[in-house]
Parts: structure tokens; sequence; C-alpha cells
């Protein structure tokens, strides 16, 4: 109870109300008093004028000073049974009618009159009070009605009035808090949307080319069944183009995920020569067989909390495209070190550099920049590093020469996100 009496009070309007209700009915009570003591100095009046008429009357006829002032200053008031007979004999009887009395009839329409004179103007000015109260009351519902069709109509561009305090405040303060969570929620499908439309036109559009590939491959092979020549050829044409598929849908599968948020990264400590090994380990081959030299240089002691598999996969794809990039007998050095509150891991090479009309793009997908037309690759590799190591908390950068080499820094927090609760991958 006291708790919505408080709340009641909150209200601006209401408070006026309340206050103008409280000295309205202090005034009320000050015109009853007066009202009261002016009906009594009536009353008196006419009683006077009523024992004025009597003496009169008794004078006239006779009747001594001393019975007279007797009979009009007598305290007992109980009437005998003779006096009441008289009374009615001479037609005075409590069923009178009042308009039969002169004296009391005088009274009467005095009495109706002050009262209407008082009551009206108080009811007046009572019925304004509440008019205008219940007025401004009925525009602020309408107003609050006609934004919360906005709102039904996802227009968000107006607010309700929270400018005062009060339980109707406070109820338009949590309808807006439910339609910023609508508009967000809004906003959330509607970019889901546009995302699902624009992964499914990524995918069919990059397909396109190997499907037509195979599509060729497999009608060059029909046409010449007897030719092992051309069926070995197309054979190993098709086996690339089977092998670039796979690639791109799965890297398009693990960037479509990254990016929707399914995926949970299982952060632990390990250490980064262990982690950047593991990542070389599986290119030394291909660096072997292209005449050129990974180079690694680092504490053993540095650690960094990631999720192993996916950091890696993300050192991997940068290591790839620096190989993509440089010439035979080119060098390209992984190192790192902590900083008192990160971790900074650099990969660089000294081959053809990036354009700088390029450089603000590479992490686009599909970006393909005009260094890179006769490079392998389908354009996912740095857009999935960059997916992997902003999803950890991280950052990643690139400095770029034309013709000098390039640079991608990695930047942990120490700290990084907390660990998140295990749970299956989507």
């Amino acid at each position: 109870m006291n708790k919505t009496c408080s709340g009641l009070m909150q209200d601006r309007q209401f408070r006026i109300y309340f206050c103008f209700l409280t000295a309205f009915c202090l005034l009320l009570i000050l015109f009853t008093l007066l009202f009261s003591l002016g009906l009594t100095g009536s009353a008196k009046t006419m009683l006077l004028s009523h024992d004025e008429t009597i003496a009169s009357s008794l004078i006239e006829q006779g009747v001594s000073k001393q019975v007279i002032a007797k009979a009009l200053t007598a305290q007992d008031t109980a009437a005998g049974q003779e006096s009441a007979d008289f009374l009615l004999k001479i037609g005075i009887r409590p069923s009178l009618e009042t308009r039969l009395l002169p004296q009391l009839s005088l009274f009467q329409k005095k009495a109706v009159v002050t009262g209407l004179f008082v009551i009206l103007p108080v009811c007046l000015v009572l019925l304004c009070a509440a008019f205008l109260f219940l007025r401004e009351r009925q525009l602020l519902y309408l107003y609050a009605g006609s934004i919360i069709e906005h709102y039904i109509a996802n227009d968000y561009q107006s607010r309700l009035p929270q400018t005062d305090e009060g339980a109707v405040y406070q109820m338009f303060s949590s309808i807006d808090k439910l339609a910023t969570m609508l508009r967000a929620q809004n906003e959330t499908a509607y970019q889901s949307k546009i995302f699902l439309k624009n992964t499914i036109s990524d995918i069919s559009h990059q397909l396109k080319t190997p499907l037509a590939a195979l599509s060729m491959y497999q009608e060059i092979m029909e046409n010449e069944p007897d030719n092992p020549a051309v069926i070995q050829m197309f054979t190993a044409k098709t086996a690339l183009a089977l092998k670039r598929m796979e690639q791109l849908i799965g890297s398009m599968l693990k960037i479509t995920r990254l990016d929707a948020g399914n995926i949970t990264f299982r952060k632990q400590s390990c250490h980064v020569q262990n982690l950047i090994a593991q990542s070389v380990n599986e290119l030394t081959t291909r660096a072997t067989e292209e005449h050129k030299t990974i180079v690694l240089e680092g504490s053993t002691d540095d650690t960094l909390l990631c999720d192993p598999a996916w950091t890696g996969e993300a050192v991997s794809n940068l290591i790839k495209n620096a190989l993509d990039h440089t010439s035979p007998q080119d060098i390209i050095r992984i190192t790192w070190d902590m900083a008192p509150f990160t971790t900074r891991i650099q990969i660089s090479d000294n081959g053809e550099g990036i354009p700088p009309e390029d450089i603000h793009h590479i992490f686009k997908r599909f970006y393909r920049g005009s260094a890179s037309l006769d490079t392998p690759g389908i354009g996912l590799g740095l857009p999935l590093a960059k997916s992997i190591v902003e999803g950890q908390g991280g950052t990643i950068s690139v400095q770029s020469t034309p013709h000098a080499g390039t640079t991608f820094t990695l930047l942990f927090n120490h700290g990084g996100m907390q660990d998140e609760p295990d749970r299956a991958d989507i």
C-alpha cells in the first residue's frame, strides 16, 4: 500500500491534482463553517423577530410585561398536553407546511439561496479541475497510443515521454525497453536474412566455375573414350576441380559458422612455438618444393591463451598466403613476443607485396587483387583468418610495400575472452 501511494505521488500531474483537492477541501470546510455561522445568524434574527411579534401582540392585548418576559425566557421546554392541544386548536402542528409560517419560509429561502450561491461555484471549480486532469491524461494516453502504433509498424523513430516520474512514465519506460528489444531482434533477423542471402549467392557464384569445368571435362571424356591421353589429362583436371570445390565449400562453411556465431572457441594456454610449429609442419613440403625458406624466431617460453586448432588454422592461412605471393629463394619469417598485456605474432615475407589500392580490400571474401590473378587460391584464406582472430578477441593488421614484402600482425590479449562452457560446434 505504501509503495502504491509513493508511486502515485511521484507522478507530477497527480501531485498537482492531489494538492488542488487538498486545498479545495480546506476551503470547503472554511466555507461550511462560514455558511453555518451565517445560518445561525439568520436563525437568530428570525427568532428575535418572532419573539418581538409575539410580545407586541400580547402587550396590545393587555398582558403584563412580567408574564410576557417569563414566557419568552422560559428554559423548560417540556410541553404539557394542554399547550399541545391549544397549538393544534389554532392550526399549528408539525405537519404544517413551511410556506404557512412566514418567518420560517423566509429563513428557508435565504438558506437555499445562500447554499446554492456557495455550492454551485464550488462544484463548478471541482468539475473543471477534474476535467482538466482527465483531459491531460487522455491526451497523454492518446499520444502514447500513437507512438505504440508506430512501434507496431516497425517505426522506432519516436519515443514515449519519460520526462517525469510515476507509474505511468515507468510503464512508458518499460514499453520503450520492449520496443528497443523488438527493434534489435528485427534488425538481427534482417541481417540474418541478408547474411544468408549473400552466403548462398557467394557459394552459388563460386561453384559455377568448377561445376562448368567438370561438366566440360565430362563431356570431353565421353567424346574421347578411346584416347587414354585425353582421359588421363582431364581426369587430373577433374581431380583439381573437385579439390577446389572441396576447399571452397569447406572454407565457406567455416567462415559462415564463424560469422553466424555457431563456433565456440575452447581457449586454453599453449606455447606459441608449438602452435606455430604445427602450422608450419603442414607446409614444409610445399616450401621445400618451391625453394622457399620458413624461419621461426621467438622465445620457447612464450604462451598464448587461444583455441589451438582454430588459431593454428588462421596462422596456416597466413603462411599459405605468403607462399602464394613469394618467389623461389624468398624467406617467410614468423616471429612472436610477449608484452605486458598482449602476445604478438608476425608473419613477414619479402615477396611482391600488396598494391596500395588493394590493401584495404584483402580481408573481403573472394577478393582477388590485381597482383593475385595468376596465383592459386579462392580468396577465403585471409577473411577466414580475420574471423578466427577477431572471434577470440584479438586483432589482425597488415603492412605492405610493393616489391618489398608484406607483414601480417596478430595481437592477442593475455586475458582474452572468458572461457566459454564447452559445447559441441553446431
